[in-house]
């Protein structure tokens, strides 16, 4: 199976304008040979290796100066990056699906597009009004007509085929219109019966539809439409028979695009070496805080000794769920899943939240309200939806914070009267408030308590991943276990098939900076 002619010829499924013959559907689609990948995959690490320690020779990552490049090569690159995060895409994303591009409603684009086609239809009504008909425009549709009932077809579809070929002959209808002979409403009900054939049966209805109109412009605008469901239809199920495929050549594919890219443009590992470097950075000077006061230059190398790839790369990772989107440009080797690793920061932020509105209610509330069942659902649906669009700038965290306070101290109070409790007394519920109005602060201790154990338990994840057994959830964190459960499942199997894309330019980089650090480490402890 080819990639990339599947990735060129998913993307020509996306163009209605430009449908795909019948022989490039096949030669794309169909068996292809393919390089030795064990020869192409060492190919490729030994370039990794070149390229990224060859980059970054000096100790700050620096931009190569620029080169003059041509339009061929801007276009040939573009047409790579392109088809490696197409693939990407249809690997991580279970649910992607090619759809019909909409343009908004206002745009430019659209109201050139909409003055095109209403002066193109125009046209074919005003030469089918004359007399006689002019039937130039509409042998053209036909035309196409043809060329897309052709391309649903399979090899083996031979009388399908057979019978296209027939009915809709040009030539003959060209003779037709001439003589005057043509019956065009006897090919239009043709072409309705094939598509009703070769269409999917979500389309079935979209076909009867067509068979209630009557005049023949409309009809022609009515055909093409569906016929556009109908190229999308075939491209989705070729994402579908194909992403099995797909996913056992994508970490290649994609780091052979990859490395095409680097060769171009040889700083395009300058962000992942400063993301490697601070992550790198983050763990010396964990450990250095760890070490015991009196310890020896010995000890101190030691411990940057122990600064495995694996825990400079974990760390990496975790610093991307803090990341700075605004006015930090993302590493290159994770940009075509910033939007991910971002739902994900978002979610990890209302999690928090919801964690730390928990833990002080429950703490307000005594031991009562703790194993009441369905209680915490109650409030985690109240701080869900008093937080939703807290990733919005116009989004007043202060303001909802204290909106939930009162939402929670009335459902706290409803749920002890209920179970025979007294309901917290004024003093009470203001501390309450305050509390979970306290959130919003940045230094706030109870919410940075919970923030370090998500980003614990997070972390035990990422150690853990390929172990059967999955890491305890740390204290305070039960009430959002499930929530905290989901997020590390999909983080992590982005953070693992990332690694196994670009562990190879990691690890060179890694090599270098690894290093630096344990000089700089053992220079420090010397200096104490």
């Amino acid at each position: 199976m080819n990639v990339e002619g599947f990735m060129n010829q998913l993307k020509m499924s996306q163009n209605p304008d430009k449908p795909p013959s019948s022989k490039e559907k096949s030669s794309d689609l169909g068996d292809g040979r393919e390089e030795s990948s064990d020869n192409q995959d060492q190919s490729v690490r030994k370039k990794i290796r070149q390229s990224a320690l060859g980059s970054h020779r000096d100790d700050t990552p620096k931009s190569s100066p620029p080169q003059p490049v041509s339009i061929e090569e801007l276009m040939e690159t573009a047409k790579g990056v392109t088809n490696m995060a197409l693939a990407h895409e249809i690997v991580v994303n279970g649910d992607f699906q090619i759809k019909p591009a909409e343009l908004p409603e206002h745009s430019l684009e659209k109201k050139v597009r909409d003055i095109v086609h209403k002066a193109f239809w125009d046209c074919l009504e005003a030469q089918l009004k004359e007399d006689p008909p002019t039937y130039d425009h509409a042998i053209k549709l036909l035309g196409e007509i043809k060329e897309n009932l052709l391309s649903f077809l399979l090899p083996g579809h031979t009388r399908l085929r057979s019978q296209i070929t027939e009915v809709l002959d040009l030539d003959l209808i060209k003779q037709e219109a001439e003589n005057g002979a043509l019956d065009i409403a006897k090919l239009v009900e043709f072409v309705i019966g094939m598509m009703g054939t070769l269409c999917a049966p979500a389309r079935d209805e979209e076909i009867k539809k067509l068979k209630d109109i009557n005049e023949i412009v409309p009809l022609f605008r009515a055909i093409f439409s569906v016929l556009d469901l109908m190229k999308m239809d075939m491209a989705n199920f070729a994402v579908t028979s194909i992403r099995p495929k797909l996913m056992q050549q994508s970490a290649e594919y994609e780091r052979k695009k990859f490395q095409e890219f680097l060769e171009k443009r040889p700083n395009s590992l300058d962000l992942v070496t400063r993301w490697l470097q601070e992550a790198a950075d983050d763990l010396v000077k964990l450990r250095c805080k760890m070490l015991p006061p009196h310890c020896s230059s010995d000890d101190a190398t030691g411990g940057a000794s122990a600064l495995c790839f694996t825990a400079v790369q974990n760390q990496a990772y975790l610093n991307l769920l803090k990341w700075d989107h605004v006015n930090r440009p993302f590493p290159e080797t994770v940009l075509m899943d910033q939007t991910r690793f971002q739902e994900i920061q978002l979610e990890l932020e209302q999690c928090l939240l919801t964690g730390t509105v928990l833990l002080v209610t429950f703490s307000a509330a005594g031991p009562a309200l703790a194993d009441m069942p369905g209680f915490a659902e109650k409030i985690k649906t109240i701080v869900k939806v008093l937080l939703t669009g807290i990733h919005l700038p116009s989004f007043n965290l202060k303001e909802s914070l204290a909106t939930t306070g009162e939402k929670v101290c009335a459902e706290v109070n409803t749920c002890l009267s209920q179970h025979g409790f007294t309901p917290l007394s004024a003093e009470r519920e203001t501390v309450l408030k305050g509390q979970i109005q306290a959130v919003a602060n940045s230094d706030n201790t109870i919410c940075k308590l919970i923030d370090s154990r998500i980003q614990k338990f997070l972390e035990n994840y990422l150690a853990s991943s390929h172990q059967k057994s999955l890491p305890a959830v740390p204290g305070g964190l039960g009430p959002i276990q499930k929530e905290l459960e989901e997020i590390a499942v999909k983080y992590v199997r982005l953070v693992n098939y990332n690694k196994m894309v670009f562990s190879p330019y990691y690890d060179a980089v890694l090599g270098k900076i690894l290093t630096k650090e344990e000089y700089q480490l053992a220079g420090k402890s010397e200096e104490s």
